[in-house]
């Protein structure tokens, strides 16, 4: 038996004992995020799946673990002899996760979870789905936590205050903002409960969470005042004083769900359900108002002092990742590298740039077929050598004071062979596309992917995930509600039409199992074009300065337009990073910025 099949009986015994016909457990912390500490990767401990995004239920003999198109031929290695069956996301007629339980659990039954990691839309989700069933919802059976003997401790790490001059605007401002949002949804409260929110909000971060520089933390605004929640030690000297002046009050961090208990009755709390977790929302006396916490579109329109900074970071990495491709390419072959020697090599480059903090996320090195995988980061019992013939896909990021970045480049060891060349010169062509739109004002995500899916569409192929994300500024790396995809996610909040400031990737690829997989992704800027009687136009500004590698380009595919696009970049990349280069990477990089 596995160790996975072994933790998924132990909980089933419990289950019984209980009288619990299905288990819930969320990927998630209590704040709803992406990424989690490791107090938090239960689904890791029961399952060995080491993704970021799934969710399992577990019945008395059944067992299914959900998750997206990035992950589905990891979760087939990792999850192998568990019993666990892959239920793919968004794939043909597969059940949602309330769905499928909702078949398993009969009328009279119970469904249990922690209502603290699984939010309060999954949890009415659940209600409406056993509405008139007589079946028991228990949100307070944390049964992982009853059999994880050596479970981590919560995080203590310090918090620290970002100043203005990199967050662009005072926390006093900011609260003030989101005080009028409250007036006009009719509320004298506000809950935060999500961390990225938080550490905007009161321009605070920490080192709680996996790469994204989060604490963890809770904060009621009041009319007047407000409420942090948080371990009081965490705090520093600047973050007292800032607390202070804006009357914000601070309390131990699990005093919340009591304190929530004791809100006025008569008061008006908003609530954001897809950012607040069940068990708070349950503990909530007064009526509610539901909609999407205000600091999310606020801090995805990026101000002035944060584009300005993003710029420079985005120079910064751009150094850092060219210089790491150019010591990739003329090294693989004269020293043994590894996926994870690679990833120590690109992470130190960029901690020699001024100003970093930390990765923004968890590194992605895969060569060869290990990059069909999509999300695949490696262990050191997966990791592989290098070598030619085959190419390497590094999803990456540096976290800056200056900001974040997210970028891909798949490098190419050697020649490899036409096939790959074609797939690589069409996942081009799907970025450049996209790089270079013009729309007009009111456009979404999802109604401009498909300029990046066509090229690989024309293919008869497709990549089962979003083309792009917006991300945070030392926050959350996948940030809405920007995003691009041709289907609507509720829950991924990617349903807001493109302002100016509001930063994207955009990262197409192709991935086929077993052989390699390809992806190119920048970084975008919304801004403003044209106006006319049309309206007002819209476009995006290239942030990284990072070179495609023309020996994956077949410059016979490409259209007049998509040259040109690519020439012009790559000119700009040569004049940007040539200062920071040294003679030899500078000769390397005028050959690998030269026009087709």
């Amino acid at each position: 038996m596995t160790a996975a099949a072994e933790r998924i009986a132990q909980l089933r015994k419990l289950m019984a004992e209980r009288g619990i016909d299905a288990y819930v457990i969320p990927m998630a912390d209590f704040h709803q995020s992406e990424y989690v500490g490791e107090h938090f990767k239960a689904i890791r401990f029961v399952t060995g799946f080491s993704g970021s995004y799934a969710t399992v239920a577990i019945t008395k003999d059944k067992a299914g673990l959900w998750t997206d198109g990035r992950y589905f031929t990891q979760v087939l290695t990792e999850c192998e002899g568990s019993g666990i069956e892959l239920m793919k996301m968004f794939v043909d007629d597969t059940p949602g996760t309330v769905e499928w339980v909702a078949q398993q659990v009969s009328d009279g039954g119970k469904v249990a979870f922690d209502g603290r990691v699984l939010s309060m839309g999954d949890g009415q989700a659940y209600e409406e789905a056993f509405a008139g069933r007589n079946v028991e919802i228990d949100y307070e059976q944390a049964l992982v936590e009853e059999i994880w003997k050596d479970r981590p401790r919560l995080s203590e790490e310090p918090a620290w205050f970002l100043e203005e001059k990199y967050s662009g605007e005072s926390t006093g401002s900011k609260l003030n903002r989101v005080r009028e949002e409250m007036k006009k949804a009719g509320a004298n409260i506000h809950l935060v409960a999500s961390l990225d929110d938080v550490a905007w909000l009161l321009n605070m971060r920490g080192n709680d969470i996996d790469f994204f520089p989060l604490v963890l933390a809770y904060v009621i605004v009041r009319e007047d005042s407000a409420d942090l929640y948080v371990e009081e030690k965490k705090l520093n000297d600047d973050l007292r004083k800032m607390l202070k002046e804006n009357n914000v009050n601070v309390h131990p961090y699990n005093d919340i769900y009591e304190d929530a208990k004791k809100v006025d009755a008569s008061a008006t709390a908003l609530i954001d359900p897809m950012k607040m977790n069940y068990a708070l929302y349950k503990n909530l006396p007064c009526k509610v108002v539901q909609g999407a916490n205000p600091t999310i579109l606020m801090k995805a329109i990026k101000n002035e002092t944060e584009i300005r900074n993003v710029r420079n970071a985005e120079l910064k990495d751009s150094v850092a990742l060219t210089k790491f491709i150019y010591w990739l390419k003329n090294n693989y072959d004269k020293m043994k590298i590894t996926e994870l020697s690679a990833s120590e090599k690109l992470t130190q480059l960029r901690s020699e740039q001024e100003g970093y903090v930390r990765d923004s996320f968890e590194p992605l090195h895969a060569f060869g077929a290990h990059a069909a995988m999509m999300h695949y980061s490696p262990t050191p019992e997966s990791d592989v050598e290098l070598k030619g013939g085959q190419m390497l896909l590094s999803d990456t990021g540096g976290g800056y004071l200056e900001g974040s970045t997210d970028i891909t480049r798949t490098t190419i060891l050697g020649s490899i062979s036409d096939e790959m060349k074609k797939y690589y010169t069409a996942v081009y062509k799907s970025m450049q596309h996209l790089s270079a739109a013009n729309f007009l004002y009111g456009n979404h995500g999802w109604s401009l992917d498909v300029l990046a899916r066509q090229p690989i569409w024309d293919l008869n192929k497709d990549f089962q995930c979003g083309t792009g994300h917006g991300f945070g500024y030392l926050g959350s790396i996948h940030e809405p509600p920007t995003g691009f995809r041709w289907y609507i996610v509720p829950s991924k909040n990617e349903h807001h039409q493109f302002e100016e400031g509001m930063m994207v990737t955009d990262e197409p690829g192709i991935y086929e199992e077993g052989e390699f997989g390809i992806r190119i992704e920048n970084n975008l800027l919304t801004v403003k074009g044209e106006k006319n009687k049309y309206g007002q136009f819209m476009h995006f500004e290239t942030l990284n300065f990072v070179p495609i590698d023309l020996d994956g380009i077949d410059p016979s595919e490409l259209t007049r337009s998509e040259k040109e696009w690519l020439n012009e970049y790559h000119k700009e990349c040569f004049e940007k990073l040539s200062p920071y280069m040294n003679d030899e990477e500078r000769a390397w990089l005028e050959e690998y910025t030269r026009e087709i």
